[in-house]
């Protein structure tokens, strides 16, 4: 079980958090705190693997969260979860390590789909040894956010190609384009529209499943790296 700690400001929102974290597969919650100075309190006695940092808490701000943190040993994942969204908050948080970033409001297929990817980082990172490039690009590709979206036409939101991304890297197997929408929170021709786009880049590998109709069915998987086998 990957363990968590919950940081917001509002009691509420902490809750709310927390339930959705409780939903995915995996993972659970060890605490929820309100304030740097309480998140520090949970981490000084007792280890988590991931912190869901708000940026605006009553004492210190999530980056100096971080600073502090770090200052103590602490070597826990962080993920930002929060309403600031201005550039040189979003750097600052690259520069301190942050490995994911959400933007509020999100609902609970966006952050899934975060938790999603950083578990496959972990199993990917776990296995230890060498990686050839594919494993690394994989690895790179969990942690960096818009990774798709130079590509991107005019029209598409990267954030939506990023949603899609991580479904399919965090996905055991192929997929249709029905529970890529699910997972990612999107309507099915909203995923459909992408998919197409991701596999015209080589980005997408597109599979058949032929059922009991005889219609084949769409299957989708993420591509480690473009132009690959």
């Amino acid at each position: 079980m990957i363990d968590v700690l919950v940081v917001d400001d509002d009691v509420l929102v902490a809750r709310i958090n927390a339930a959705y974290v409780a939903k995915v597969s995996g993972f659970r919650v060890a605490a929820t705190a309100h304030s740097t100075a309480e998140a520090l309190a949970v981490l000084d006695g007792q280890p988590v693997d991931l912190i869901l940092l708000d940026h605006y808490l009553p004492d210190e701000n999530g980056l100096a969260a971080v600073r502090e943190l770090r200052a103590r040993g602490h070597q826990c994942d962080v993920m930002m979860v929060t309403a600031a969204r201005d550039v040189a908050t979003v750097q600052a948080a690259m520069r301190h390590g942050a490995l994911q970033y959400l933007v509020k409001p999100f609902n609970f297929a966006g952050l899934r789909a975060k938790l999603e990817a950083y578990a496959t980082l972990r199993e990917t990172l776990a296995n230890g040894g060498e990686a050839e490039q594919a494993e690394v690009d994989r690895i790179f590709g969990v942690l960096s956010a818009g990774a798709v979206a130079p590509d991107l036409p005019k029209g598409h939101s990267p954030t939506t190609a990023e949603l899609v991304r991580q479904v399919l890297m965090a996905a055991d197997g192929p997929l249709s384009a029905q529970e890529i929408a699910e997972r990612a929170g999107v309507s099915r021709q909203t995923a459909q529209r992408y998919l197409k786009l991701l596999e015209r880049t080589d980005r997408v590998r597109l599979s058949l499943r032929y059922g009991e109709t005889g219609r084949p069915e769409h299957r989708y998987t993420w591509a480690t790296s473009p132009h690959t086998g």
